[in-house]
């Protein structure tokens, strides 16, 4: 009788000691931008506010999918980063909440128009132009040609040279196919990518691996947004960034909070503290050249110049909209993925 109630009395104990362990304040935080840029958010946050952060990064193809899966039983509590794209389709699909920041007014007109044709279910946190990157060392020792427009990409010198991510996957895949419809027109759009086919090497499942075999000389030319281009650049990898000369498109990079999460509250803590300007400047730290969304973080020298750069009149409400997303999509894949290389 004395042992059981020495070992009853044990485990209270036990589970009074565990009690502010388990109540400790936390947040599941889906993350689609650079995984170093993810984990100096979740440790920022942390640092910032003592939630706990249980952070996970994936594209946002891949995110987007996995929130719409997880839609009857949401596991996670704010996505952030990742091209706005499957953002605004996540809103249009009713899988975020609608918020509106306190600190809205200290935002640049382009994240608060992305929140605004979303019914605030987004907003922007940072913007980037589409374009490529090359291996000057590589594309010298196979004697090949330096590119600089979209068409270039075309010749058949460069079959097996060039790499980008799988669409479906890729926000960064999506926003190119986007951005060579609303270049070319649809019909010579599709036949741009079904030229483009022949001379891939491997589409990827993330947005920034083609640049990065690049930089490590596994492969020549890789179509990323600029950024992501200048961040192996600064690294001191022989690579070159290209604006194509036809135009581009660009991104708008968001944040969106997940519907019925089970941490509403602390996801809005992290909304207000990521849209801050002490947080954007984070980026800064892991040689992120994005454009801030927030008007007083600083922007790189490094980070391109959206205003010397070609840029389409990127139609978001389009684009970014389910019903053309899946159009698009299948397009490719049917017509495009399925063709010999």
């Amino acid at each position: 009788m004395r042992k059981s109630l020495m070992l009853a009395s044990a485990g209270l104990l036990g589970l009074l000691a565990a009690g502010p362990a388990l109540s400790a304040e936390k947040l599941t935080l889906y993350c689609s931008a650079q995984e170093d840029w993810c984990q100096l958010m979740a440790n920022g946050f942390e640092d910032a506010t003592d939630i706990k952060v249980n952070m996970t990064r994936k594209s946002s193809g891949e995110t987007f999918a996995q929130i719409k899966a997880e839609a009857s039983n949401p596991k996670g509590d704010v996505w952030w980063g990742g091209t706005g794209d499957p953002h605004l389709q996540a809103a249009e699909e009713g899988l975020t909440e609608s918020y509106v920041t306190p600190i809205r007014g200290e935002l640049q007109d382009w994240a608060i128009s992305q929140a605004s044709s979303a019914g605030d279910r987004t907003i922007g946190i940072y913007s980037g132009a589409l374009g490529y990157g090359y291996n000057t060392d590589v594309l010298a020792k196979n004697n090949l040609p330096e590119p600089s427009c979209w068409k270039d990409l075309l010749k058949p010198e460069y079959k097996g040279h060039v790499q980008m991510a799988n669409p479906n996957s890729s926000g960064t895949a999506y926003t190119t196919l986007a951005t060579i419809m609303q270049l070319f027109g649809e019909d010579e759009g599709f036949e741009f990518m079904k030229g483009l086919h022949k001379n891939i090497n491997q589409y990827t499942k993330s947005g920034s691996a083609p640049i990065k075999a690049a930089a490590r000389g596994e492969n020549t030319i890789g179509i990323v947004f600029m950024h992501d281009a200048v961040k192996q650049a600064a690294a001191g990898f022989p690579i070159k960034v290209v604006a194509p000369c036809e135009g581009t498109g660009y991104e708008i990079g968001s944040m969106s909070i997940v519907k019925d999460g089970r941490n509403p509250e602390n996801a809005k803590k992290f909304y207000d503290w990521a849209l801050s300007a002490d947080a954007q400047a984070l980026a800064l730290q892991v040689n992120a050249f994005q454009v801030p969304s927030n008007k007083n973080a600083p922007t790189s020298d490094k980070a391109p110049d959206l205003s010397s750069i070609k840029l389409i009149d990127y139609d978001f409400a389009k684009y970014g909209s389910s019903d053309e997303r899946k159009r698009l999509l299948k397009k490719w894949d049917d017509e495009v993925s399925t063709l010999p290389q």
